[in-house]
């Protein structure tokens, strides 16, 4: 957990904090700013190295309903992001057919890396506005009084109220998203 002067009071960061062992944070500038200059107060927490969202999940001790992954997405040809719980996949046909686009496919690293230069890959946050990608939050985030997610690097994460995401983002809120159940989700729709 970051080590804030907010925190010290009871409350959350809304500026950059130090992390035990006084080494800086590792999460990116513009995401920090980012969220800086739009006055949203975070937690910034940090863990062992994690990949998957169930694992980021599992490591900060965070139910998986209430982690919020990142998919990046192209919708005809358009680069978009799917947020959603991270014990959840996305239903590529659901998908498709609410926003309208005939060809939905799964972003590979190698084709979104560039857009999200500051975070390793596979740990951006649903940040779409700041990387200037449309956002589809799928509703069962809303559910969650607090999201968690990846804070641009494999051990970093920013916790934040929903209210402040959806403010922040302005996300189409839509439902997409199934309960995952052991299987891999399709690549394409």
């Amino acid at each position: 957990m970051a080590e804030c002067p907010a925190a010290e009071k009871g409350g959350t960061a809304t500026a950059p904090c130090q992390v035990k062992e006084n080494r800086p944070m590792a999460i990116p500038r513009n995401i920090k700013q980012y969220l800086f200059h739009n006055n949203v107060s975070y937690t910034h927490k940090t863990h062992t190295v994690a990949f998957t969202s169930q694992e980021v999940a599992a490591v900060e001790h965070v139910p998986g309903g209430e982690f919020a992954k990142t998919v990046v997405l192209h919708a005809d040809g358009q680069t978009i992001l799917a947020v959603l719980p991270g014990d959840h996949i996305v239903n590529m046909d659901s998908l498709k057919r609410q926003i309208g686009c005939e060809k939905l496919t799964v972003a590979s690293e190698k084709e979104f890396a560039e857009k999200f230069p500051s975070c390793q890959p596979g740990a951006m946050p649903p940040l779409g506005k700041l990387f200037g990608l449309r956002v589809y939050c799928d509703s069962t985030l809303a559910q969650h009084p607090e999201i968690e997610f990846n804070g641009g690097t494999h051990v970093d994460t920013i916790r934040i109220t929903f209210g402040s995401f959806a403010k922040l983002e302005n996300p189409e809120m839509i439902s997409f998203s199934e309960k995952r159940i052991g299987q891999r989700a399709p690549h394409a729709a």
